[in-house]
């Protein structure tokens, strides 16, 4: 079977790859594991800014796909004394019906006529004189071997990345990913006995000895029902997240009485994006090119925003009959002058949370060491600056925590470095190789001075 573009994976990245590529005339596939009804089904947060969906020129959808409005995030320090309260257009939207939602994608993109194989597992990318040619896959109905010829193939598989895990070290996009970047993760849709008022925030909880290097969160849903989970960091010696939630979050008072309606447990790729996501006939998207939000592992709307670019930029590629590493190349670009600069800033400031110590954060957030409007400057990708004045008032108060007080500083300075070097990312792949040298060099600078 030829097509222009094959696209493995049906999620959100996908579906939205595929919609932008079948718009633009070409003829598409979709190829996902799972049966057409399950589409839109996964283990996950379920929160979407709603700003996303205006980047993208997308209406909200209107049957049952947003299921409660929020207005924003509270953060909440380990002793639960302290709440920073953050409120901005970018942290508000909606909880999704998961499935509903990815329904609503895939229809998208099988309207614009995009053909969906389902029951479709993909084994391994082609490789022909250097490029990807398309994909093997498997029919999980009868077990026979499909071949998949594409112009381009776009992995959009999420974490496991079938396509990027399997690629030829000569197309110089990163094969694995470190333990030390991914998050363990435990989540549960829950049915409270009754209806929890004036929840329309996402609570997220600090605490260093229930999620290392992670965090809880509580997202209330409408109709009695609360999206609980946490993650934990895969660094050394973690430990195992359903444990942690059955032993630390479900013992809330909350949760007595209430019911499981679904649970389970999936992996975050919370790092910055790769460093190279093209190759001759290949781009990666969402999960498998690490687009999740380094902070609070959000990755709808980056998985969204890098299907839409995978398709726009294919087609202007195969316009001009060219498919190489270099006509793709502009996807690498524009993904990283939008959010992949935003997200590498997110990097460093993970760091400084991976290793600070609970009492570090109860102090820091008590007195204002750092503050709600450093949090939300953080959060949006924006710098935030320790003027003079300010930063004698903070050395002031956190004489108790001039360590702390210190790696804050560290911290803002290295992500005014890594988003200055993000701004120059190359325009072409020449270039590439030296700014790469300087990238790993920044963050092996960041985790030695902040990771312990």
């Amino acid at each position: 079977m030829k097509y222009d573009v094959v696209v493995v994976g049906a999620g959100t990245a996908g579906c939205l790859a595929a919609k932008t590529a079948a718009e633009a005339g070409l003829k598409v596939c979709l190829i996902e594991r799972k049966s057409q009804k399950e589409i839109g089904e996964k283990i996950c947060g379920d929160a979407l800014g709603e700003h996303h969906l205006k980047t993208l020129g997308l209406g909200a959808p209107q049957h049952g796909e947003l299921e409660t409005r929020i207005e924003g995030v509270k953060i909440y320090s380990p002793d639960l004394e302290t709440v920073f309260t953050i409120k901005h257009e970018d942290f508000s939207g909606y909880l999704l019906n998961r499935r509903l939602f990815g329904q609503w994608l895939l229809k998208l993109a099988l309207d614009r006529g995009a053909v969906l194989y389902d029951l479709t597992q993909c084994l391994e990318p082609i490789i022909e004189n250097g490029f990807v040619a398309g994909v093997s896959a498997k029919n999980m109905r009868t077990g026979e071997k499909i071949r998949f010829e594409g112009k381009t193939v776009v992995d959009a598989s999420g974490f496991v990345a079938v396509v990027r895990r399997k690629l030829p070290k000569a197309m110089g996009i990163e094969n694995e990913v470190s333990n030390e970047d991914v998050e363990a993760c435990y989540r549960e849709i829950r049915q409270l006995k009754q209806e929890v008022k004036g929840k329309n925030y996402c609570e997220i909880y600090l605490n260093q000895k229930v999620t290392p290097g992670g965090y809880t969160w509580l997202f209330y849903k409408g109709s009695a029902k609360v999206n609980a989970g946490l993650g934990v960091c895969m660094h050394g010696e973690f430990p195992n997240p359903k444990n942690q939630f059955y032993r630390h979050v479900l013992t809330n008072p909350l949760f007595d009485g209430s019911l499981l309606l679904d649970g389970g447990a999936w992996y975050d790729p919370t790092r910055r994006p790769l460093d190279n996501m093209v190759g001759n006939g290949v781009i990666i998207t969402g999960d498998a090119a690490c687009l999740v939000n380094p902070i609070h592992g959000g990755g709808i709307g980056p998985s969204m925003l890098s299907g839409y670019l995978a398709g726009k930029t294919i087609a202007e590629a195969l316009e001009k009959g060219d498919l190489s590493k270099e006509a793709l190349w502009p996807y690498n670009v524009r993904y990283m002058a939008d959010y992949g600069t935003k997200q590498a800033g997110l990097d460093v400031f993970r760091m400084l949370l991976l290793t600070c110590r609970d009492e570090d954060l109860n102090y820091g957030m008590k007195y204002q060491l750092l503050t709600e409007e450093d949090v939300l400057k953080a959060g949006l990708g924006e710098e935030f600056h320790l003027n003079i004045t300010e930063t004698a008032k903070r050395v002031f108060r956190g004489l108790k925590r001039i360590r702390f007080l210190n790696r804050l500083r560290i911290t803002v300075n290295l992500m005014r470095e890594v988003k200055a070097h993000y701004g120059n990312y190359p325009k072409t792949p020449e270039k590439f190789e030296n700014w790469r040298l300087e990238t790993v060099s920044l963050f092996e600078e960041a985790r030695s001075k902040l990771v312990e």
